[in-house]
């Protein structure tokens, strides 16, 4: 028996229902793991008693669990409708031309993760960019080989 499994057990036990249980068993094993690979969604349905599937459908849902693994970094640009209209698809686009990789990928050394998202509830500052969860306001397509710069040296 895993360490992983023995306290979401122990989750379990502290909540009326499993189902209740079922973000923070999930979220614990992102933490141990660094995401929900599929031995860890194997984990957490057997301490909870579903199965992986249920597991990994619930995990899909949310943009803060990740099915596979992630960069050391995090670029998430929102592309929800205020962004969008003031050009979230043109700076989602530069930043796949800078790191050389899709919306949805990671950059072959591991550093960067970009990923368009739904909203960061920035409506008002447009289009918004999360780098490691600090938001960037007003980004344009001009903004992101700084972004990118500051990233590869560490700032």
């Amino acid at each position: 028996m895993s360490e992983l499994y023995t306290e979401v057990q122990r989750l379990k036990d502290s909540y009326p229902d499993w189902h209740s249980a079922m973000l923070p068993a999930l979220r614990l094993a992102h933490e141990k793991h660094g995401y929900l690979s599929p031995d860890a969604l194997r984990e957490c349905a057997d301490a909870l008693g579903t199965t992986p599937a249920v597991c990994e459908a619930v995990a899909s849902f949310y943009d803060m669990l990740h099915l596979k693994p992630i960069g050391r970094h995090m670029v998430e640009v929102c592309t929800n409708v205020s962004c969008a209209l003031v050009g979230a698809q043109q700076v989602l686009e530069r930043f796949e031309q800078e790191l050389d990789i899709s919306a949805g990928e990671t950059t072959p050394d591991g550093e960067v993760t970009l990923r368009p998202i739904e909203c960061l509830g920035g409506c008002g500052w447009a289009t918004i960019v999360s780098v490691d969860h600090h938001y960037r306001t007003h980004v344009k397509p001009e903004d992101v080989s700084r972004i990118v710069q500051e990233l590869r040296n560490g700032e």
